[in-house]
């Protein structure tokens, strides 16, 4: 069972999956009055069943699907004790362990499932209207937010559209899987798209960047990639001289405006953390993707780099020599100014 469920949800640990759908801790003061309180229509439904082991379980069972967003159908009392006894004080049972009783008719707890679908009109999570409002909520997400499997997972549990029964975690685990690549593919593609439509001949250009020159050890972009580790003059030109190879690309006139920023700069990101030879091995139009928002970050780094490489030669090579010899001349005045007579010093203050 578990080899089946850890395939569509290998991003998950058995904790996490095991998790889904349960209650995993005691709810909260806050959330035993917000999801735990039961109004009028769930009293007129309640108030159908006679015995109080039906009526404190099917309460449990409108409340469990209201907090957790589906049902317990194997075990309905799978539920914090606290839970419980706060659902029988609001209908008045003395004794809430009578509960335990509600699940002795199987079929009682499928068919108060099926009511409280009905009443407060649950749609399955396979409608198909439901179905594409869901796929839109995630796609959309996906594609907005530079997020990884579990958030977006933990994202689509707590749905912000209501009224849909959570489907079981290998289901929503491929959906979540599914909305991650389709929104990866499209933020590659859009890239791509954009750098072609700027200048046909950039990814050519950006792709020779993976190439290691004869006679050197690392590729183009891996020197681009070494910002300036010395203060000294000639790193101050050679520092001048990355920012105008790197600005030869022109990258500021490829329109990314319509993809997001914070996927831009993810992309940017895993990109300068993974070697040339990797990139290189990315398929199209990834590669793409890759070398422009990398290298498009690079431009504004190696700007930095030079600016705070210039103020650190400012303040060694220059202030400080000139802070420096002033203090010297102004110590000498002062050795000076001691060394005159006493009489000749209150002369000159008077």
């Amino acid at each position: 069972m578990a080899t089946v469920r850890r395939m569509p949800v290998e991003y998950l640990t058995d904790e996490q999956a095991e998790a889904y759908g349960t209650f995993t801790e005691v709810p909260t003061r806050p959330e035993l009055e917000r999801f735990f309180f039961l109004d009028d229509d769930d009293r007129d439904l309640i108030a159908l069943r006679r015995m109080d082991a039906h009526r404190l379980g099917m309460a449990l069972q409108i409340c469990t699907v209201r907090y957790i967003g589906r049902f317990l159908g194997e075990d309905p009392l799978a539920v914090p004790w606290e839970a419980v006894e706060y659902l029988a004080g609001q209908l008045g049972i003395a004794d809430a362990s009578c509960v335990k009783r509600y699940p002795e008719r199987r079929s009682t707890v499928y068919e108060h499932a099926a009511e409280i679908q009905k009443r407060f009109k649950y749609r399955d999570f396979a409608d198909r209207k439901w179905g594409r409002e869901f796929r839109g909520f995630l796609y959309g997400r996906a594609w907005t937010h530079a997020e990884g499997p579990v958030a977006l997972f933990n994202h689509a549990v707590t749905w912000p559209l209501t009224r849909v029964l959570l489907p079981g975690v290998s289901v929503l685990a491929r959906q979540v899987s599914e909305a991650r690549t389709v929104a990866e593919r499209r933020l590659y593609e859009a890239v791509t798209r954009a750098a072609s439509q700027a200048d046909p001949s950039l990814a050519r250009a950006l792709a020779e960047l993976l190439v290691v020159p004869e006679g050197k050890r690392v590729s183009e972009l891996e020197r681009l990639r070494t910002p300036p580790t010395k203060s000294t003059g000639t790193a101050m030109v050679r520092a001048m001289e990355r920012v105008e190879e790197i600005s030869a690309f022109a990258l500021g006139r490829v329109n990314l405006s319509r993809v997001p920023v914070n996927r831009l700069s993810t992309l940017a990101r895993y990109g300068q953390l993974s070697k040339a030879q990797t990139i290189e091995r990315a398929p199209e139009p990834r590669r793409t993707a890759l070398l422009t928002a990398v290298v498009r970050q690079l431009e504004a780094q190696a700007v930095d780099d030079a600016l705070d490489l210039f103020a650190v030669l400012m303040a060694n090579r220059l202030i400080s020599p000139a802070r420096r010899a002033s203090d010297r001349i102004v110590s000498r005045c002062c050795r000076s100014w001691r060394r005159r007579p006493a009489s000749w010093r209150r002369r000159r203050r008077s």
